[in-house]
């Protein structure tokens, strides 16, 4: 067992298998704001849109992805848990789109496709 997955499972009452990854989905604010500051309220139509979660359990087959990390993912294309009344996404690392550099400029507001 690696340091990833011991840290993850003193968290939650859960060992994930495979390549599965266990996210919280970033619910934060639901308004955005454009690079020039106009906000761009939640009621706004939009095309197909990825999501950013914070991951908080990964599998033993996971090779890019580690506790904490932030990735990009498809809302359309996932799968709800329950566990200790938290709601969380289960995701295959295959099917993540990116995942966020922490050193990076860009702020969580500014981390939008």
């Amino acid at each position: 067992m690696t340091t990833h997955e011991s840290s993850a499972q003193t968290q939650l009452p859960v060992r994930m298998l495979h390549d599965r990854i266990l996210v919280e989905p970033d619910e934060g604010t639901k308004e955005r704001r454009s690079a020039s500051g106009i906000v761009i309220p939640a009621t706004a139509a939009m095309g197909k849109r990825l999501a950013w979660a914070k991951v908080v359990a990964v599998g033993p087959s996971v090779r890019q992805v580690k506790l904490e990390d932030t990735i990009l993912y498809d809302p359309e294309d996932r799968h709800e848990v329950e566990i200790d009344a938290t709601t969380y996404v289960l995701v295959r690392e295959r099917d993540l789109h990116a995942v966020s550099d922490p050193h990076g400029s860009q702020t969580s507001q500014g981390m939008y496709l």
